[in-house]
């Protein structure tokens, strides 16, 4: 693993938001059982490991018996410049679908396009990219 890899404790929520997830990012869901690993701190059907896989990498688990679950305080992922303006329009308003927008994602006095939205699950997301540089004519001659 070349980066931190974001790993949530949901309450009881995981199958349910990975695959909120992965509508609204794409990507491919792995979920394997507390049953699945033989683990009996939690109910056989919870999600004991799960993964999303794709442009947006998220992983969690419905939190066992005992364990905190997701509180997000001080804490945006940022996806600033990860996919071309339209893209991240679609994920900012998929994303406050049942969610708060915090932020509207628009243009800012300082030149860049962001906005914060908070989703249905209690993530706290920070999307935005750069205004298009305009490209240089081909000097080929």
């Amino acid at each position: 693993m070349s980066a931190p890899q974001i790993y949530i404790s949901f309450p009881g929520t995981a199958r349910e938001a990975l695959g909120f997830y992965a509508e609204v990012f794409g990507g491919e869901v792995s979920l394997f059982t507390y049953g699945d690993f033989a683990r009996t701190d939690g109910p056989p059907d919870a999600v004991a490991h799960g993964v999303l896989d794709g442009v947006v990498a998220l992983a969690g688990a419905d939190a066992a018996a005992g364990e905190k679950t997701l509180r997000c305080e001080g804490l945006m992922l940022s996806l600033l410049g990860t996919a071309e303006p339209p893209v991240l329009h679609a994920w900012f308003d998929r994303l406050a679908e049942g969610g708060t927008v915090v932020d509207p994602l628009a243009p800012k006095p300082w030149g860049a396009s962001d906005g914060q939205v908070v989703d249905r699950h209690g993530l706290h997301w920070l999307i935005g990219y750069e205004p298009a540089q305009p490209q240089p004519e081909d000097d080929a001659r």
